[in-house]
């Protein structure tokens, strides 16, 4: 062989060198923007789904009652919940002297409110066990529920769980004896939500359930008022049952919400754009599956079998104060200010509706 030729070998081997580092480059270029499109397209599909979960659960709307301006007494509310928490304490399924004072406090206000008050009684363990029931505006219109337990957990004050419901119903009570109601609404204060008897045939609210089986036709809903004086503004202090509703709702524990089943979103709706507004506290709603953790732990849960919409009104309970259940649950903690608002909201979603 020449040695004349290995210069051209040489220069040729370079040449084409050259040219596979250059498509080499140009192959990994379009490689990257093909991962950078798919990765692009990725991200707007799950943000896609992420705003639909969004607008199907949370409902989002701009939508809101006017700004109310009614005022509700917020040492009154606080001597309900310490009356409740401190006075009758405990209010468990044992002590029976406790809750009968209980259900005479509520039973007390309830006449001064001006409502037509009923007992209802039932036998649990051979005990004989009282929801308390007022009414305003009999006959008229479809009826319209409000609920919630007097009971506490064991031996728990049970301040926000849930004299604070009782006191927001207590107070309701109050606005609808100045109020000329188009419809009628029944307010429930029942016993036995708490363990042992929660999720059984023996909660107050399964006996009312069963009550009004028979009129369910004439009812428009129930709202159940489940803790609502627990507010907090400090970052971190809401968390939720899954990791995908932080990516919806708020970090801070400052909000009210409305907790319904995935089948009731008109009826939530309807309250949500009732109570927004009414005052500047933020309401969100939320409608999920009965498998979502929180989602039916109240009473309103008795009335779904029954076909009836039912939602809870609440400060998220364990999601938010870490009292739950214990000891801590004293009626000091509450946010009478906010409470207030909360009643003034519900009670002005009731009007509009």
């Amino acid at each position: 062989m020449s040695n004349r030729l290995l210069p051209n070998w040489s220069i040729n081997l370079r040449v084409n060198s050259s040219a596979v580092h250059t498509q080499v480059i140009s192959n990994i270029r379009q490689m990257k923007r093909k991962l950078l499109l798919s990765l692009l397209r990725i991200l707007l599909g799950v943000g896609v789904v992420l705003v639909a979960i969004w607008i199907y659960i949370a409902q989002p709307t701009i939508r809101e009652n006017s700004q109310s301006e009614l005022s509700v007494d917020v040492q009154r509310l606080q001597s309900h919940v310490e009356a409740l928490s401190k006075e009758y304490y405990p209010r468990n399924h044992t002590e029976l002297e406790n809750l009968n004072k209980s259900l005479d406090y509520i039973k007390g206000h309830f006449e001064n409110a001006g409502a037509n008050v009923e007992l209802q009684e039932f036998v649990v363990s051979r005990r004989i066990y009282t929801n308390v029931i007022g009414r305003f505006g009999k006959g008229k219109g479809r009826k319209l529920i409000l609920g919630a337990h007097y009971d506490s957990h064991e031996q728990t004050p049970g301040a926000d769980d849930n004299a604070s419901g009782v006191a927001g119903l207590i107070e309701i009570a109050y606005l609808l004896g100045k109020t000329d109601a188009d419809r009628e609404i029944e307010l429930v204060a029942y016993t036995l939500e708490e363990p042992p008897y929660f999720a059984s045939s023996s909660m107050g609210s399964y006996a009312h359930a069963a009550k009004i089986k028979e009129e369910k036709k004439g009812i428009e809903g129930v709202i159940v008022l489940e803790m609502i004086g627990y507010f907090s503004d400090e970052w971190g202090s809401q968390s939720y049952p899954m990791p995908l509703l932080k990516i919806i709702y708020p970090n801070r524990g400052n909000f009210l919400a409305i907790v319904g089943r995935l089948d009731q979103r008109e009826f939530t709706k309807n309250i949500k754009i009732g109570m927004k507004g009414a005052t500047d506290l933020p309401v969100y709603s939320i409608n999920g599956p009965e498998s979502l953790p929180g989602i039916d732990f109240s009473d309103h849960r008795n009335y779904w079998p029954l076909g009836i919409n039912a939602v809870m009104v609440t400060d998220t309970a364990f999601y938010r104060n870490k009292e739950y259940h214990k000891l801590e649950d004293t009626f000091e903690r509450l946010d009478y200010k906010r409470m207030a608002k909360v009643v003034i909201s519900v009670f002005e979603a009731i009007r509009k509706m």
